[in-house]
């Protein structure tokens, strides 16, 4: 099975380039490439597009090397893959502990602003029960929101860490 960079490395000499030929027509340094060529790094999805059209190969044929098995750039897209599902995930937790954190506020809003009174028969009108539901939907979100930060952030390591290969 040819990894990427030995795939790479091929069809940049079938097109007779250089590194820097390469690294000029992707807009990355020649530094770059030689680090895919030497499986230090991968490219990304988006450069890995611009590879396939400037050698005329299919996706498959430049991941794959013509192979229909697994070879480590299709494990990186695989982890790729993962890592922006976990992150998406993450932030939708956060966004999800935000709403529940502003529909504590407008609870509290809400019981400020509304009027108490007393009617004719004695009896007190007062939305008290904004107080309690205000604190439960604040302390709900900050916790919810708490844990899409936290996931978001070892995500985002992950993925730092992954593409510093």
């Amino acid at each position: 099975m040819m990894d990427f960079g030995t795939q790479l490395k091929t069809l940049r000499k079938e097109k007779n380039m250089t590194q820097e030929q390469l690294a000029e027509k992707l807009g990355v340094s020649r530094q770059a490439v030689s680090n895919w060529e030497n499986n230090k790094n991968l490219p990304d999805l988006e450069i890995i597009i611009r590879m396939s059209r400037i050698f005329s190969v299919t996706l498959d044929d430049l991941i794959l090397g013509g192979k229909d098995e697994m070879n480590n750039m299709t494990e990186k897209l695989i982890e790729d893959g993962s890592e922006n599902t976990k992150l998406r995930t993450a932030l939708r937790i956060l966004a999800v502990g935000t709403v529940m954190m502003l529909i504590g506020f407008l609870c509290f809003f809400l019981k400020s602003t509304t009027v108490e009174y007393v009617d004719a028969d004695g009896i007190l009108h007062e939305n008290f029960f904004f107080i309690p539901i205000g604190f439960l939907f604040l302390f709900a979100g900050s916790i919810t929101s708490l844990i899409g930060t936290v996931k978001a952030l070892i995500s985002g390591r992950r993925r730092k860490r992954m593409s510093g290969r």
